[in-house]
């Protein structure tokens, strides 16, 4: 065998072995995520909310109490979050939200919202089913979809 093929060899297998160390972390990871949303589907109630505003900013800026920000990961607290400024009864609240969850929730309107402390679960419409906004179009399906009217025309 020459040196390079030793060399490739080695390298080959360095990347096997960093492989399946991913392969297990990630499977790690996995099951305390499923363990950590069970036990948040759990403690969940569900409230009357009416939606004031919606936008993604970052947790500081927020006004989330100081113990919420204190109990987040150092990396996570320079991050835009989605937050949810809503009306809970007599009481405005700032809420956090789930990605999934944030696209559909109508703005100034009445929804009820499946919640654990101040993190939004799940949202259901109070008057019927809530919709969905159509997903935004990058610059080149755009592009290609001008492209093809005018050929078409």
């Amino acid at each position: 065998m020459n040196t390079w093929q030793i060399v490739l060899l080695v390298i080959l297998v360095i990347t096997i072995i960093a492989f399946v160390a991913l392969l297990i972390y990630g499977r790690k990871l996995q099951k305390k995520s499923e363990a950590s949303q069970a036990e948040i589907r759990a403690g969940a109630q569900t409230y009357s909310i009416l939606v004031i505003d919606k936008k993604r900013i970052k947790l500081k800026e927020a006004g989330f109490p100081q113990i919420v920000i204190d109990q987040t990961p150092k990396y996570m607290r320079g991050a835009k979050v989605p937050v949810v400024k809503a009306k809970i009864g007599p009481k405005v609240a700032n809420l956090m939200c789930d990605d999934k969850v944030f696209d559909i929730i109508p703005v100034k309107k009445e929804v009820k919202a499946i919640m654990n402390g101040i993190y939004i679960i799940d949202v259901k419409g109070l008057r019927g089913s809530l919709e969905a906004r159509p997903v935004k179009k990058g610059f080149f399906k755009r592009m290609k979809e001008k492209v093809s009217r005018k050929k078409g025309a």
